[in-house]
């Protein structure tokens, strides 16, 4: 809506150009006017100021200026009317805006927080997006949220360190919070307003500097995140085992391409009868095509490559790998 009032705006502009342009080459051309005084013409019969001619009009100055008269009244009317409603919509649009996307957050349950749109928040978003988990932004930059803002993507204007802000964004009842600021102190206050809020909430933080990891995580984050010592281990990686890296970097869990994928499914997913069951009885490669390469158990412990003779328990998770068609497959089974 916004838009449009704003090209109603644009055209009325141009309209009202456009008229005093007619007038000055009217009053030029037509009746041999100097520019100036084709000008000064012009714009006493827009404004109706009531100042006298030049000098007395001819009969056919006169019917040139009637209808010029008449002309600009409703044009210089519709313009002033669509300025006005322009300029009072700003405020009401935005309102309006803000309470249609508070609706839409109050409706969101089980949904993750991001702190922050710059580069981290928007490489975390594309991924939520990816996989359809909803997700609510919360970014203090005005112009960003105006120019990213939409029906899909829901933005809350403010500092996420602020508690009624968090609130705002449905922190009580979200799963996850990423604290995605490129500061390492605003980060702090994130996760710590965050986890007094709600402290079921998974966190993960950003970091940039090795001295805050340990803050971080005294602070409550359950996962401290360093891309710059990411990015540099991965190019160290590349000179030391490149062949290794280059396949780990084709793994995926968007479903790329023709590239090999990763898949975790939660216990109640593969066994929904709520039985225990061992992973040769559960015999997801024969069903799916997927193999499992890993295991997490229900106090976080991770296996590498379990044996097939492993109980999943109830709380724990399974990593699978496989092409994107046996992911596919996965998914539709298990309905992940």
């Amino acid at each position: 809506m916004k838009n449009i009032y704003k090209f109603r705006m644009l055209m009325s502009l141009g309209l009202l150009w456009l008229v005093f342009f007619a007038g000055v080459l009217g009053f030029k051309f037509l009746f041999d006017y100097e520019w100036i005084d084709a000008a000064y013409m012009t714009v006493i019969t827009i404004t109706t100021v009531g100042f006298g001619e030049l000098h007395p009009l001819s009969p056919s100055e006169k019917i040139f200026t009637s209808i010029f008269i008449l002309s600009s009244i409703f044009i210089v009317g519709y313009a002033i009317k669509v300025i006005t409603e322009y300029i009072l919509s700003q405020n009401n649009i935005g309102n309006l805006r803000q309470k249609k996307v508070q609706k839409k957050i109050q409706s969101l349950e089980k949904h993750v927080v991001v702190c922050g749109y710059g580069r981290n928040g928007i490489q975390a978003v594309h991924k939520l997006m990816a996989y359809n988990i909803p997700f609510v932004i919360i970014e203090r930059d005005e112009e960003v949220v105006e120019r990213f803002a939409d029906d899909e993507t829901l933005f809350v204007l403010g500092d996420a360190s602020e508690d009624d802000i968090l609130v705002q964004a449905g922190i009580e009842k979200a799963t996850t919070l990423i604290a995605a600021l490129p500061s390492d102190a605003d980060n702090l206050f994130i996760v710590l307003s965050a986890r007094q809020i709600n402290k079921n909430l998974k966190i993960i933080s950003r970091a940039t500097e090795e001295t805050s990891y340990k803050k971080l995580k005294l602070a409550g984050a359950d996962n401290v995140i360093m891309p710059d010592k990411i990015g540099g281990d991965h190019m160290a990686s590349l000179v030391v085992v490149p062949d290794l890296v280059e396949f780990l970097d084709n793994l995926t869990v968007s479903g790329e391409n023709d590239s090999m994928n990763v898949e975790q499914v939660p216990f109640e997913k593969v066994c929904t009868d709520g039985v225990e069951q061992a992973i040769v009885d559960l015999d997801i490669r024969k069903k799916t095509g997927c193999s499992i390469i890993g295991y997490k158990s229900p106090s976080g412990e991770y296996i590498v490559n379990p044996e097939p003779s492993l109980v999943v328990k109830s709380g724990a998770k399974l990593i699978l790998i496989g092409r994107p068609n046996q992911i596919e497959s996965l998914k539709q089974l298990y309905n992940v």
